[in-house]
Order: structure tokens, then sequence, then C-alpha cells
């Protein structure tokens, strides 16, 4: 058996009285290494939550800006074909297309019912009126027969003396410089 320890004596003594045993203190670390084991846990937890929304929301951004890009890109495209369209000449294209003439010199009327200027009508130019041109095989005489204006599928042309099969001239530069119409991109 080992001896028991001598009693302190003086200074040593006094100090031994100050300081306390090796039983308690163990007792009261425990809950300060626990609180602070529990403080880095939840430190850490709490960063991985705020790293995981910040990249979900770089995510978003990315998707945000692509989704801008592709849409500024269509405005841009519906604004050349708004401005393509409205310049002067293409406006009077598309108006000699639905029939309209361009008008004389305009009257206007005073606020009390008078007429200021001469007022006319709008008439249209004479235009040229395509002259059918025989083909070699076909009668140069007009037949009294109805179906002899019709094509080779059986169906009457729609003038009536022009083949289906020749373009009109007078078309043919508008189809040409019309852009394509374009899609919203979706």
């Amino acid at each position: 058996m080992s001896k028991p320890a001598a009693p302190l004596k003086g200074r040593a003594a006094r100090l031994a009285r100050l300081m306390p045993s090796t039983g308690p203190s163990t007792a009261a670390r425990t809950p300060f290494v626990l609180l602070v084991v529990l403080l880095l846990g939840g430190g850490l937890i709490a960063l991985l939550l705020l790293n995981s929304a910040l990249n979900e929301g770089s995510f978003r951004l990315s998707e945000l800006k692509r989704d801008t890009t592709e849409l500024t890109d269509e405005q841009q495209a519906l604004q050349r074909d708004v401005d393509s369209r409205s310049q002067p000449d293409a406006l009077e294209r598309r108006a000699r297309e639905l029939g309209m003439v361009p008008g004389g010199s305009p009257a206007f009327l005073n606020p009390d019912g008078t007429v200021r200027g001469n007022p006319t009508e709008a008439t249209a130019p004479p235009s040229p009126s395509p002259s059918p041109t025989p083909s070699p095989s076909a009668p140069a005489s007009a037949s009294p027969d109805p179906d002899a204006s019709a094509g080779p599928s059986g169906s009457a042309s729609p003038s009536g003396s022009v083949p289906a099969t020749e373009p009109d001239p007078a078309t043919a530069p508008a189809a040409e410089s019309t852009p394509p119409p374009t899609s919203p991109g979706r």
C-alpha cells in the first residue's frame, strides 16, 4: 500500500487551501467545453447554410442576366423591324399595295364651318396594264369556251389573261425587301 500524503505545512498549506481540489474542477469544465463545441458546430452549420443561399442567388442572377440578354436582343430585332417598316419608301410601297393613292393639296375647315383651300378627289395615276404575250402553242384568237383560260390544273388563273406561273413585277421587289417575321424566341 502507498503511504498517505504528508500534511502540508506553512506556505504550501495556505496555497493548497486557496486552490480547489481536482475532483470538482473537471466537473466545472465540462459544461464550458460543451458550450464551446456547440457554438462552433452551430457557426459551421450557419456558415454552410449561408454559403448555399449565396450560391442559389448566384445561379438565379446568372439566369436573369441570360434572360435579360435574350430579351434585349429580341427588343433590338423588333426595333429594327419597326424602323425598316416605318421608312418613307416602305410606307409608300405598303400604302400602294393597299390601294391608297397620294392626296392632292389639302383643304381645311375653319371653326366657323367655312372651307379654306380647294378640295379635290385623290385619283390614282394610271398604272400600266400588263399585256398578255401569246405563247407559240396557244391560238392567237380568243375562244368562247370558258375553260380555255384554265391552267393545267383545271382552275382559272386569277386575272384570266396572265398565267399564274409568271410573277407580278410590281410585287416581286416588295417580297424581296420585306424582312422575315421574327419569333418571340421562346
